[in-house]
C-alpha cells in the first residue's frame, strides 16, 4: 500500500488475532496544509474528541497511538486512532518545515481466516472432550459435546438478535475466535451495511471539519492538496432480496 501503509504495534496486535496487516485496505486518505501554522498536535486531537463526544459518534474506541516515520530506531509521530469494529480511522496532526499538516486515512481490516485458526478450535475441543470423557464416559460425553457445540453455535448466531452488543464486540476482539466468529456466524445484514457507510462519510468529515475550525481560529487558512476518493470494493456487498441471488 505504499505510503498508505500503517505500521503499529496495534497492527501487529490485529496480525494476531486475524487482522491481516497486507490485505489491509485504505478506502479514503486526505492530507492538508497551512503554511506558518504554529499548534500542539494533542490541541488538535483534543478538539476531535471533543467533537466526536458532541455528536455522540457510538461504539468507537479512541485512543493516541505512535507510528515511527522511518524504522524502529527513527523518530515517532502521535497520531489519533478511532476504532469501529473493522475500521480504523488514523490522523495525524504536526509539524512539517515552516508549516504544518493535517491527514486522515480510513482503513479496513477485513477478519481473515487460517489454518491455524482452525488447529487451535480444534485442540481446544478435543481437550474439552477428553476431559468430558474422563468425567462422564463416551455416551454421556459425546451428548454433552454435542449440547456444547449446538450451544455455541446458537448464541454465536444470536449474538445481537439476543440483546447481547457487548458479546458480538468482544467476540471479534478475541484471539482465534474472532475469525471464525465473523466469518461463519455473524449475518451481514441492512443494518450493519448501513451503518458501515455513515461512519465511512461521518468520522473523516468531522476530522476535516475541526481541522479547518482550529487552523481558521488561529488566522490561517487550510489548503487541501491530496485527497484519495473513498473506495468501497468488497466492504460494501449488496444483499440481495430473499428469493433472488446477487448478479456479479
Amino acid at each position: 500500500m505504499g505510503t498508505d501503509a500503517i505500521m503499529s504495534v496495534e497492527s501487529l496486535a490485529m496480525g494476531i488475532i486475524g487482522f491481516k496487516s497486507k490485505n489491509d485496505e485504505v478506502l479514503d486518505h486526505w492530507i492538508s496544509f497551512a503554511e506558518a501554522l504554529i499548534l500542539p498536535p494533542q490541541e488538535f486531537y483534543a478538539a476531535v474528541e471533543q467533537e466526536l463526544a458532541s455528536r455522540k459518534i457510538p461504539s468507537m474506541e479512541v485512543s493516541r497511538v505512535e507510528h515511527a516515520e522511518g524504522g524502529l530506531l527513527s523518530e515517532k509521530r502521535l497520531y489519533l486512532r478511532m476504532i469501529r469494529e473493522r475500521l480504523a480511522f488514523d490522523t495525524c496532526a504536526a509539524p512539517f518545515g515552516t508549516g504544518f499538516f493535517f491527514s486522515c486515512r480510513t482503513v479496513h481490516s477485513p477478519p481473515v481466516l487460517k489454518l491455524w485458526h482452525l488447529a487451535v478450535a480444534f485442540g481446544f475441543f478435543s481437550i474439552v472432550y477428553s476431559l468430558l470423557t474422563n468425567l462422564l464416559g463416551t455416551t454421556f460425553a459425546n451428548i454433552a459435546m454435542v449440547g456444547l457445540l449446538i450451544a455455541i453455535a446458537e448464541v454465536f448466531r444470536n449474538a445481537v438478535g439476543m440483546g447481547l452488543a457487548d458479546l458480538d464486540n468482544t467476540l471479534m476482539k478475541i484471539p482465534v475466535v474472532g475469525p471464525i466468529y465473523e466469518n461463519w456466524f455473524r449475518k451481514e445484514t441492512y443494518y450493519r451495511q448501513d451503518t458501515r457507510l455513515v461512519y465511512l462519510k461521518i468520522v473523516p468529515a468531522i476530522i476535516k471539519q475541526v481541522a479547518e475550525d482550529v487552523t481558521g481560529a488561529k488566522g490561517f487558512k487550510l489548503v487541501q492538496q491530496y485527497e484519495r476518493s473513498p473506495i468501497f470494493g468488497d466492504l460494501y456487498k449488496p444483499i440481495p432480496p430473499k428469493g433472488k441471488t446477487a448478479t456479479p
